[in-house]
């Protein structure tokens, strides 16, 4: 399973969402910061299971609240598109924002 760790802290506004998304998880240059760019980007990257640690994400709900709903509607669509091309055994994308042993030794 692939593990990368997002910081809530650093997720202040849209802008810094797309900076932080892009540098973590190594988006392609040509990312086009916006919700449909991030859905393509996190299918492509997503074709074994991946699990996202929100680090700070408590944080980040309470300060972005609309950008974390939009974060889990679009992961919810990642999630749905593979099902539709028949390529989700179990869900692929997986977030989370509380720590657990799995991101002990953690690899990003």
């Amino acid at each position: 399973m692939t593990r990368y760790v997002i910081n809530g802290k650093k997720i202040r506004d849209w802008k810094s969402f797309h900076f932080e998304f892009k540098f973590v998880m190594k988006f392609p240059d040509y990312y086009g910061e916006n919700m449909d760019a991030w859905i393509d980007c996190m299918d492509e990257l997503t074709e074994e299971p991946t699990l996202v640690y929100v680090e700070n994400g408590k944080v980040m709900k309470e300060t972005n609240s609309d950008l974390v709903e939009s974060l889990l509607e679009c992961t919810a669509f990642v999630d749905f598109r593979k099902l539709e091309a028949g390529s989700l055994g179990s869900e692929k994308l997986h977030f989370m924002s509380k720590p657990c042993t799995f991101f002990k030794n953690r690899e990003t």
